[in-house]
Formats: C-alpha cells, sequence, structure tokens
C-alpha cells in the first residue's frame, strides 16, 4: 500500500541493496502493488547505474546509503540529474517511514495477472553489456514452486540464501522457492565463506546453493574440516558449468544429496536439473532432465533441424518461464526467442535417449582452431582434476596462422602450484594433442560477475592486452 501511495500500476522501480530482509519484503510489496522491479547490483559505479535506471525507464529507486565502501545513494543522486523519468530516491535507511504511508487500509491495489511483467533483471554480462530480460509472475512464481518439487527439501526445513538478491538465484530460487515449502529462510547479506559455513552450524541449516566458485570457496575454507555441518542435506549449484570433480569432492567431503541446476535469467531461471534418483556420475556430468511443463530440443545452430541423439548443438527451451524479451530491445529478442517461441541459449549441449543433457560449452566460447571445433568445458574439467587447480578458464585467443588457439587461465589452490610443463603433461595423458593450450596464463582472481561467473571476454581482452606476456 506505501508503494501505491507513489506509483501507478506497470511502473518501473529499481531497487539497490545487498541481500537484506527489506529487499525480501520490496519483492513481495511490488509484486502486489503491480509494479515491475528493476534490480541493481549494490557493487554498480555511477555510469553503470545511469545505464541501468535510463534503460529500463525506472521512475522510482530504493537504494540503502552505503554498502562495503560503495556510497550507492550518492551515485543515484549523482546521476538522477540525467534519468528525467526519475521522480522517487527513496533510502532504505528510512523504511519505518515508508511503512508509515501504507497503514491507511483504504488503499487500493490493482488486480494483477499471472502474465504481467515484474521485474527486469539485468543479464550477467560474460559476453558484454547487459541486456534486460523482463520477467513475469507466471515464470517466477511456478518456476521457483517447481525446481522446489525436484529438489525435495522437506517442509519445514531450513534455507540459507548466500547468492544475490538481485539474480533471479536470489529472489526466485532463494526466496520464493523457501516460501513455496514453507522453509525457514536464512538470508546471508553478501556471500563470505567463514560465516557460511558459521551460520550452517549455528541455524541448522538444511539446504543451500551456489554458483561454482562459492563451492570452490566453501571448500577450501579452513572451517570447512571443524564446523559442524551435519544438518545439511541438499546443496544445488548451477548458474556456470559445475566441473564433475567439485561435484564428486563436494558430496564425498559432507555425504550429502546434490543438485546440478541449469538455467538463464530469460528463463525464471531454470530450464533442468537432477534430482535425488539420478546417479552421482549423471550429477556430475550433466544436467539432467528439463523441468515439468517446459520443452527442450538440441538443434544445428545453422539451420535449426532438431538432431539425433547424441550430437552436438544448441540448447533451446519453450515454456511458461521464457521471458517476454528483452526490455526495449526488439531485435535482439527476436534474436533469443524464434517466431515458434522457442528461446535459443547460445548454450551447447547433447542429449541422449533418456532425456539428460550434457553442457559441451557456448557457442560463443566455442574455440576454431585451424577449422576444427574445439570446447572449452571438457579442457577446463580435465584440468580442474588436478589437484594443484583451484579454478580454470579455457578461452580462444586470436592467432594468425589458426584463426584461435587455445589459452588456460589458471588460479592456483591454497599453497599448490606445479611448472607449467607438468600440466601440458597430464592433459596430454587425457585429451588429443589439438586440446592442449598453447598459452598458459597463471592469475591470483579471476574477473567476474556479480554473480560469481568468471568473465571470459575479459580474460581475451586483457591478454590481447599483453598483460600475460
Amino acid at each position: 500500500r506505501a508503494l501505491a501511495t507513489k506509483f501507478s500500476k506497470g511502473e518501473h522501480i529499481a531497487i539497490m541493496a545487498p541481500n537484506i530482509p527489506e529487499w525480501v519484503v520490496m519483492e513481495f510489496g511490488a509484486a502486489m502493488a503491480g509494479l515491475v522491479l528493476v534490480t541493481v547490483n549494490p557493487s554498480y559505479q555511477p555510469e553503470e547505474i545511469e545505464y541501468v535506471l535510463m534503460q529500463s525507464n525506472s521512475v522510482g529507486v530504493f537504494v540503502l546509503p552505503e554498502f562495503r565502501g560503495n556510497k550507492m545513494l550518492e551515485s543515484v543522486q549523482q546521476v538522477s540529474v540525467n534519468c528525467p523519468n526519475i521522480r522517487e530516491i527513496v533510502s532504505m535507511a528510512d523504511w519505518s517511514e515508508l511503512m508509515q504511508l501504507g497503514q491507511d487500509q483504504s488503499i487500493e491495489l490493482p488486480d494483477v495477472k499471472p502474465d504481467d511483467a515484474c521485474m527486469i533483471q539485468y543479464t550477467s554480462g560474460t559476453t558484454g553489456f547487459p541486456k534486460g530480460a523482463l520477467l513475469h509472475h507466471k515464470g517466477l512464481v511456478n518456476n521457483a514452486a517447481h525446481v522446489q518439487s525436484v529438489v525435495g527439501l522437506a517442509a519445514g526445513s531450513i534455507h540459507l540464501t548466500m547468492v544475490p538478491l538481485f539474480h533471479t538465484s536470489g529472489c526466485v530460487l532463494g526466496t520464493l522457492g523457501p516460501v513455496a515449502n514453507r522453509h525457514t529462510h536464512v538470508l546471508l547479506e553478501s556471500f563470505e565463506p567463514g560465516l557460511v559455513l558459521e551460520l550452517i552450524e549455528t541455524y541448522g541449516i538444511n539446504g543451500s546453493g551456489g554458483v561454482p566458485t562459492m563451492l570452490v570457496a566453501l571448500m577450501e575454507h579452513p572451517d570447512m574440516q571443524t564446523r559442524d555441518l551435519s544438518s545439511l542435506r541438499k546443496f544445488s549449484s548451477g548458474g556456470s558449468p559445475v566441473p564433475p570433480e567439485l561435484v564428486k569432492r563436494f558430496v564425498d567431503t559432507l555425504g550429502i544429496q546434490f543438485v546440478t541446476i541449469f538455467g538463464l535469467t530469460e528463463c525464471s531461471p531454470v530450464i533442468s536439473l537432477t534430482d535425488d534418483n539420478d546417479t552421482i556420475e549423471d550429477k556430475a556430468h550433466t544436467i539432467g532432465k528439463a523441468l515439468p511443463n517446459v520443452e527442450v530440443k538440441i538443434v544445428d545452430a545453422e539451420s535449426g533441424q532438431i538432431l539425433p541423439i547424441n550430437a552436438i548443438g544448441e540448447y533451446c527451451a519453450r515454456g511458461y518461464n521464457v521471458m517476454h524479451g528483452y526490455y526495449q530491445m526488439p531485435e535482439a529478442t527476436a534474436d533469443a526467442i524464434d517466431q515458434d517461441g522457442w528461446l535459443h541459449t547460445g548454450d551447447l549441449c547433447s542429449m541422449d535417449e533418456r532425456g539428460y543433457v550434457t553442457v559441451e560449452g557456448r557457442l560463443k566460447d566455442m574455440i576454431i582452431r585451424g577449422g576444427e571445433n574445439v570446447y572449452p568445458r571438457e579442457i577446463e574439467n580435465a584440468l580442474f582434476e588436478h589437484p594443484a587447480i583451484g579454478e580454470v578458464a579455457v578461452v580462444g585467443l586470436p592467432d594468425k596462422l589458426m584463426g584461435e588457439v587455445i589459452g588456460a587461465f589458471i588460479r592456483w589452490a591454497p599453497g599448490q602450484q606445479v611448472e607449467q610443463p607438468v600440466l601440458f603433461a597430464y592433459l596430454r595423458e587425457r585429451l588429443s594433442p589439438q586440446k592442449t593450450p598453447s598459452h598458459w596464463c597463471f592469475v591470483k582472481e579471476f574477473p567476474m560477475t556479480g554473480s560469481g561467473k568468471i568473465q571470459k571476454f575479459e580474460l581475451r581482452k586483457m591478454w590481447e592486452a599483453g598483460k600475460f606476456s
């Protein structure tokens, strides 16, 4: 009701804050007031904030004054002079004042339909500048409920949300999911592996989820060996390919049920996942089967024809969970969603006779070395099995003779390091010669998106700029 005093149904309002309880209240309040919630990464700087506010046509901004040294309210006020649509800037430090506006029970709320737009989520930008996916109630609510039904964490369990609320993994799977199954929701303000382990022990957490980089950080933290994690029964991971060796290591260490999830913001976000009945091999090497009421197919990226079983092609999805489109980007929308309603994910996958899908890589990540297709994920998985490697990203690098050659970017595991010839020999024992990297680059940390995905295009730019010479 407080929001309804300031905004009309269908208007866009932005929220810029870390994982705080008020964020969750805003999510439900905006939905009931018929508003479209625009999510803003709390690490964004003025130029990025201005882009999102302008591109989304936001008329209001709800912002925490400061987080981790980032003066967010100051930045919003600074760029608002360039955003003519902005008429309200509300500090979330003044939350009680906002709530007072909603005390009048005579304020009427609008009639909200399942197909109404309710959120604009900006894609993570692993391959460039973000686009705003326009999502709807039907997609978000049902996707969260369907994922919970497959994951199977019992009603009344305790769930820890450690992924950011400004992404669908947090505000859909981590928020609407627990509500759908009546879970207690423990909200972590911002990911910190030691604190995650402390919270699991303190609150008796039964289930949680995170991107692979979070799993790596948890496994590498010294408290992993000393905290009581016996309450944890389920853990899900996705957002970027989960290395099979990481799945096995995590399951062996904790003795829990692991769920591999595959999706993207444009699909609200989940398309397919594994379940409890799947073998550890399927959980480690596949992304399972499609969710209920979602269609999937593997097609030739050029012709669009459906490919035979086990052939590699582009993974496409169709169903209730597909976005309305990219906000005010008709050409980008047409590129993503074809005339028959199929969303083209850009992911290279294969499907077996059971309907289980294996991710082979990204269309844009695929390396064409001397005319031959090379899939980075196969090389990444092989390298990740080496105990000295903490994280790895394989990237196509420009080459005058071959067109592209393979570059391996490696972060060592804590206290580990080996010579490059050792890795070369290790890989040659496992893969054919043309899949061996020509360039080996070592990093202390990777350039990441706000949701914890490695930005491969940034690695390529850094290499081209001579930072690894």
